[in-house]
């Protein structure tokens, strides 16, 4: 007997939806600690829709940045692959044009990719060989570094234009634009919000300052340094001034948040749409007040790397539940191509799907994460030619910190030498690997250098050394520091690149 083909279609429904794609949004905040929370109980900040999500969703509480510090870690979340191996090395180093994103690889799934405010891997220009647009976005609003109230931003490679109110409404707004214009075409949406806060220097709306006004007081005795908002130069100012700006902003960003989910929920998207949130590092030394966790921004210890990590995506994600699972920014891309079925790029990851944490099946990280800051020093005294023409790294968007009198950031990024030497391999760097931790910092002799190991599980706060206690254990942990490192540098000489 035949069937009618509307009863066929009634069967498969249920299959159909099963595989259908979902609409993904994935937002960092910039220089957002773990700490600096609600919902991880920090004394001051509010951060109520960060809050709700943590009770609503996926709460990845040993989620880290794979560097602490900005445009590596934004490097390692667009590629899936730790920043070394593309010459990301710190702040103001580009990644590469040959790199594949995970814009590249949803673009070809059929989604609409959009980005909206920092970039901080290369300009954002109109040329630019690694502007969002060249590295797989089809749209963005964007700027070469981070910004505050009033933003200059570059739509798709123009001349910046400044948007007047406050930076994070502003970006998520123009998300919601962004959203509504694909929705009408029936195409799912890749969407990436970099705000600009809350990075220093400071500032913030009235409502959100106002809800602070007792730190100035509290801690009027703590002196911290900082960018002056009125010179552009560095300026030392009482830290409670500070935090009560900080925290505004992180409010402000929290609050922009919460539009978007609001937005996502009027308009039905909501349970198909995968929400995530993270911080790029550690909290920055200015604003770094309570520490449960060793270290700040810049630094191998947890406190440089642990950050929010939160998901909603109600359609998969049907109750709310914590994850103790070890993950990092270099694994948003594996996963999301195991989320859209589209295959994994022909290179070497650092990253791992995490779509069995997402159902609660994985309790435990099948493989150790690694952490490098690599050290360029190494690249002194010898002709180590640009890997992109440096009129192209020339920057155009405005900020309030200056830099060598300029308002404008330019980048790097440098073609290695080809050999590898012992050199190569400096720098501070770490293996987490299950509940242990290897520190490594180099001294000026080799046998100089500071080797540490925790077992994080019995000491989060990273204060007492076991190096010592187990010799056998820190030299696993070595070897397999080297074998890594020995991969990424193999990487970063261009051998990922050659066909």
């Amino acid at each position: 007997m035949k069937l009618p083909a509307a009863l066929i279609l009634f069967a498969l429904c249920p299959l159909l939806s099963a595989f259908a794609q979902p609409n993904i949004i994935l937002m960092m905040g910039d220089d957002h600690g773990w700490e600096e929370t609600g919902y991880h109980g920090h004394p001051h900040v509010k951060t109520p829709v960060l809050d709700e999500m943590a009770a609503q969703g996926l709460r990845l509480e040993r989620f880290h940045s794979a560097h602490p510090s900005c445009s590596p870690t934004r490097a390692s979340f667009l590629t899936g692959r730790h920043p070394n191996r593309m010459g990301t090395f710190a702040p103001g180093w580009s990644f590469r044009p040959e790199e594949i994103t995970v814009a590249h690889v949803l673009s070809k799934a059929g989604f609409q990719c959009a980005h909206f405010g920092k970039w901080h891997v290369g300009t954002v220009k109109a040329g630019s060989p690694t502007n969002p647009g060249a590295m797989g976005f089809h749209e963005w609003l964007s700027h070469d570094n981070f910004f505050e109230l009033n933003p200059s931003l570059s739509r798709n490679g123009g001349p910046p234009q400044m948007f007047e109110g406050e930076s994070s409404e502003i970006l998520v707004r123009e998300a919601m634009q962004f959203i509504d214009r694909v929705r009408k075409d029936a195409k799912p949406f890749f969407t990436i919000i970099w705000f600009g806060s809350p990075h220093e220097p400071y500032s913030g709306l009235p409502q959100d300052l106002t809800l602070y006004d007792d730190l100035p007081a509290k801690y009027a005795k703590s002196k911290v340094r900082l960018t002056s908002n009125e010179t552009g130069a560095p300026v030392t100012r009482p830290q409670g001034e500070v935090l009560r700006e900080r925290y505004a902003e992180i409010t402000a960003m929290d609050r922009a948040i919460g539009m978007l989910r609001k937005h996502l929920a009027a308009t039905g998207l909501r349970d198909d749409t995968l929400l995530f949130y993270c911080g790029d590092n550690g909290t920055s030394a200015d604003g770094s007040l309570v520490r449960p966790h060793r270290g700040v921004k810049g630094q191998m210890y947890e406190g440089g790397t642990l950050v929010p990590g939160l998901i909603e995506w109600p359609a998969r994600i049907k109750a709310p539940h914590t994850s103790n699972v070890v993950a990092h920014t270099s694994d948003l891309l594996p996963t999301l191509c195991a989320l859209t079925g589209q295959p994994l790029p022909k290179r070497p990851l650092d990253g791992i799907d995490l779509t069995p944490v997402l159902d609660g099946t994985m309790t435990e990280r099948p493989s150790p994460i690694f952490f490098w800051d690599y050290n360029t020093a190494r690249f002194n005294g010898i002709q180590t030619p640009p890997y992109i023409d440096p009129k192209q790294q020339e920057g155009t968007t405005p900020l309030a910190k200056l830099s060598g009198g300029k308002a404008t950031r330019d980048f790097r990024n440098v073609r290695h030498p080809g050999d590898i030497i012992d050199a190569d391999f400096l720098g501070p760097r770490a293996i987490l690997d299950g509940r242990h931790k290897l520190v490594i910092h180099d001294g000026k002799k080799s046998t100089e250098a500071k080797i540490e190991l925790f077992d994080l599980e019995a000491d989060a706060e990273e204060k007492t050394d076991l190096a010592k206690q187990q010799p056998e254990h820190v030299q696993q942990l070595q070897t397999k520091l080297r074998a890594w490192q020995e991969s990424v540098l193999k990487s970063l000489t261009g051998g990922d690149y050659t066909k």
